[in-house]
């Protein structure tokens, strides 16, 4: 498996998502904080997984605060990427609230919980459809400007969505569901062609996937520029999806 560079860090392509950190409808605290902690831990210090993916609405707020309890001071090596652009009012509802001074609230509050000055990666979670997707990713481009995201990136996107943000902002990275049983995404040709780094979320179909080194390895077969964020909150299973494809 090759590396990848994405803002700036040159990281395996293999990642982790962090949003099974939660507890029951995504939704607060898992219910073993110390088993999520060591989880983290064994990820980045046994495994050498050097790109972890985040949100603040997962929790909402939660897993930022378990990240910060795990890795803080972080490896400089680290690709700690989050999103900002969702609440959470209540478990299993998710809305896009993309207004610049939410957005810019948000970033600072995420700022706070993971105890970092500058977030390596920051994506526009959610396009808010309310909201010209100018003034989103404008707003994010301000921040990034001001040292406070290192690099801004898209999640659940067209291909006309990041052309019409690559006309404002340098787009670091895309992240769209993608997995063997949802293998169609316009986003991706595009992304490969552009050169532009593609994450998928739900690679393996939130557990459903029924040989998931498989589905991991069907994903990075795709092209150099994808790089895949499982999750799980069991560590001997996250060493059972890392170890045949390290």
């Amino acid at each position: 498996m090759n590396d990848i560079t994405i803002a700036g860090k040159t990281v395996p392509r293999l990642g982790l998502g962090t949003m099974r950190l939660t507890g029951p409808g995504t939704w607060g605290y898992p219910g073993d904080l110390v088993g999520a902690v060591e989880l983290l831990r064994t990820a980045v210090n046994e495994l050498g997984i050097l790109h972890i993916d985040t949100a603040d609405a997962y929790g909402p707020h939660t897993v930022e605060d378990l990240l910060r309890r795990a890795l803080q001071p972080y490896p400089e090596q680290l690709l700690l990427a989050t999103k900002v652009g969702m609440v959470r009012p209540a478990p299993n509802v998710w809305r896009p609230l993309g207004r610049p001074e939410y957005l810019r609230a948000a970033v600072e509050a995420s700022l706070r919980r993971l105890a970092t000055d500058r977030l390596d990666l920051c994506y526009l979670h959610r396009v808010d459809p309310t909201v010209p997707l100018a003034d989103q990713v404008g707003e994010l481009e301000g921040l990034r400007t001001e040292g406070k995201i290192g690099a801004i990136g898209l999640s659940k996107v067209s291909p006309e969505q990041i052309k019409e943000a690559r006309e404002l902002v340098t787009v670091a990275a895309v992240q769209n569901c993608l997995n063997i049983e949802e293998p169609d995404d316009p986003a991706l040709p595009y992304c490969l062609d552009q050169g532009i780094p593609y994450v998928p979320y739900r690679p393996l179909n939130a557990g459903l996937a029924p040989d998931p080194v498989a589905a991991l390895q069907w994903l990075l077969d795709l092209g150099p520029q994808v790089a895949p964020i499982p999750g799980t909150s069991d560590a001997a299973h996250l060493r059972a999806l890392f170890a045949p494809v390290a």
